[in-house]
C-alpha cells in the first residue's frame, strides 16, 4: 500500500493565493455564459450547466471540511445534489439524474460564496496536515480539491465549446484566433532505447492522484516518433483519401460508432461554402493547416494505421518527452524550469491552438516539439492502475471507476490545462469515441 506521509510544510499564503485564483477563474468561466444556457446540457452525457457551478464548491466542502476535518457543511441538501460530477454512461441515465428542481442561479452563487468563506477560513487556520486522518495525510484533501477544480475548468471549456455562439461571449482581452499560412515540414525523430519513469514520486511532488502511484521504471526499445503533432493539413489528406469510409483503418467497434453517428470528419471541422473551417470556442475561422488536429482516439488510431504507423505507448511518450541521450530524465521536456508560456500553449493563455512548433523553448532533449500544451496527446495505453494501485482516500472512485478497458491514457496538456497540472506523471484519460476533448496525437514507427 502506498502511504502518503504528512511530512509537509504548508505555505498558507501561497495556498490561499492558489485557491483564490482557482475560484476566480471558475467564476469567470461561468460569467461567459448567457443566463439562457444555465439549465442546458451542451453535452448530452453531462449534467446541465447549473450542476457544475454547485458541484465545485460542494466537492470542496464535502472533501475537506466534512470528510477531512470532520466539520459541518454549509447546506446539506445542496451538498447532496451537487456531490458527484462523473459523466453518466448513457443519455437516459443523464436525464434520470437531472433534478427537476435545480436551484436558481442566485441560490447556487449564494451557496458558493458561503462555501468559499468557510474554505478560506479552513485553509488559513485549520490543522490541514494530520497523520490520524487519511484525507489529511500530506494535506491530501487540500491538493485534491484544488486539482479537482482545475481539471473541471477544462471540462467546462469542452462544454462551453458545444454551445451556440449566441449563448456565450468572449472574455475581456480575447484575441481572435490566429491562423498558420503553412505547416512545418513533418519529420521523425529517432529515440534510442532507454528507461522511462512512469508515475509520480511523493518525494518529489507534494501530491499525486492514485493512478500516478507507485512510480516505476519501464524499459523502452528504440523507436521513431513524429517531431510535431499531426496537423489539420496532414489529417485532411486522410479525409480526402476516403479514410473515414475505408474499414481497413478502423477497429470494428470504432467503425460501428462512425456509422452510428455518421462521422465523416473531425468534430471541430465544419464544411462551409468556401471550404473547411475550424469551429473555435468563440468564432469560426478557415481551417488553419498548421494547427494540430483535434480528434478522438478512434480517429487518431485510424490515421496512424493509414499512415503506416501507430500511436505511442505511454512509456514511449515519456521516453521521447523526458529522456536524454545521457540516460537521465528531466522533470519537463525542456528541463527543470517551472512551466511558463514560453514552453507551450497551456494555462488558458489562449482559447485555441497555435501552429505546431510555435514554442521551441519547450522542446525535449531529442528535439520533439509541443509535448506539453496545444492539445493532449493520445497514447495506445489502456487506462489502468499501476501494480500496487491503492485508491486515494480523499476521492476513492476518481480512477478505479474507469479501469474498464474502455479508456485510453492521454499525456501532455491542452490550451486550457492549468499549469499546476503540468507534471511529468499526470495522466488523463477518455473513451476512444469521445469527440469533445482537445486531444491531438503523433505517430511512432
Amino acid at each position: 500500500m502506498t502511504r502518503i506521509t504528512s511530512a509537509v510544510e504548508l505555505d498558507r499564503a501561497s495556498l490561499l493565493d492558489r485557491f483564490q485564483r482557482v475560484r476566480a477563474r471558475t467564476r469567470a468561466l461561468f460569467d461567459l455564459l448567457d443566463d439562457q444556457a444555465y439549465y442546458e446540457r451542451p453535452i448530452a452525457l453531462r449534467n446541465p450547466v447549473v450542476f457544475y457551478e454547485g458541484h465545485l464548491p460542494a466537492f470542496a466542502v464535502n472533501t475537506l471540511i466534512k470528510k477531512g476535518l470532520g466539520g459541518p457543511g454549509v447546506d446539506e441538501r445542496l451538498e447532496t445534489i451537487f456531490a458527484r460530477g462523473i459523466d453518466p454512461a448513457t443519455e437516459a441515465a443523464a436525464v434520470a439524474r437531472g433534478n427537476p428542481a435545480w436551484p436558481t442561479r442566485k441560490a447556487v452563487r449564494e451557496y458558493a460564496a458561503e462555501a468559499d468563506r468557510v474554505l478560506t477560513d479552513a485553509l488559513a487556520h485549520a490543522d490541514l496536515v494530520r497523520d490520524d486522518r487519511p484525507l489529511l495525510q500530506g494535506a491530501q484533501a487540500v491538493w485534491a480539491i484544488l486539482e479537482h477544480e482545475e481539471m473541471h475548468q477544462e471540462t467546462l471549456a469542452y462544454m462551453w465549446h458545444q454551445l451556440p455562439y449566441a449563448r456565450k461571449r468572449p472574455p475581456a482581452g480575447y484575441r481572435t484566433a490566429t491562423q498558420a499560412t503553412s505547416a512545418p515540414t513533418p519529420h521523425r525523430v529517432h529515440i534510442p532505447a532507454g528507461d522511462a519513469t512512469l508515475g509520480t514520486s511523493l518525494a518529489d511532488e507534494r501530491f499525486a492522484w492514485d493512478n500516478e502511484l507507485p512510480q516505476h521504471v519501464v524499459r523502452v526499445d528504440r523507436f521513431a516518433i513524429d517531431a510535431f503533432k499531426v496537423t489539420n493539413a496532414q489529417f485532411l489528406e486522410f479525409v480526402d483519401a476516403g479514410g473515414y469510409r475505408d474499414p481497413r483503418w478502423w477497429r470494428p467497434q470504432d467503425r460501428a460508432w462512425l456509422q452510428e453517428v455518421s462521422m465523416t470528419h473531425p468534430s471541430f471541422w465544419e464544411r462551409h461554402e468556401d471550404g473547411w473551417h475550424w469551429r473555435g470556442q468563440f468564432e469560426s475561422v478557415p481551417l488553419p493547416p498548421g494547427w494540430p488536429v483535434y480528434v478522438t482516439w478512434a480517429e487518431a488510431n485510424a490515421f496512424a494505421q493509414w499512415a503506416g504507423g501507430r500511436l505511442p505507448t505511454e512509456a514511449e511518450f515519456h521516453r521521447a518527452a523526458f529522456g536524454t541521450d545521457e540516460g537521465d530524465e528531466r522533470s519537463y521536456p525542456w528541463g527543470e524550469a517551472p512551466p511558463s508560456d514560453r514552453h507551450g500553449n497551456f494555462d488558458f493563455s489562449r482559447w485555441d491552438p497555435v501552429p505546431v512548433g510555435s514554442s521551441p523553448a519547450g522542446d525535449s532533449a531529442f528535439g520533439v516539439h509541443d509535448l506539453v500544451g496545444n492539445g493532449w496527446e493520445w497514447t495506445a495505453t489502456v487506462f489502468d492502475g499501476f501494480t500496487g494501485f491503492t485508491p486515494l482516500p480523499s476521492y476513492p472512485e476518481y480512477s478505479a471507476d474507469f479501469f474498464d478497458g474502455e479508456h485510453f491514457v492521454m499525456k501532455g496538456a491542452s490550451p486550457v490545462t492549468a499549469r499546476e497540472l503540468v507534471r511529468r506523471g499526470f495522466r488523463n484519460w477518455f473513451r476512444p469515441n469521445y469527440p469533445y476533448v482537445y486531444a491531438t496525437f503523433r505517430c511512432v514507427r
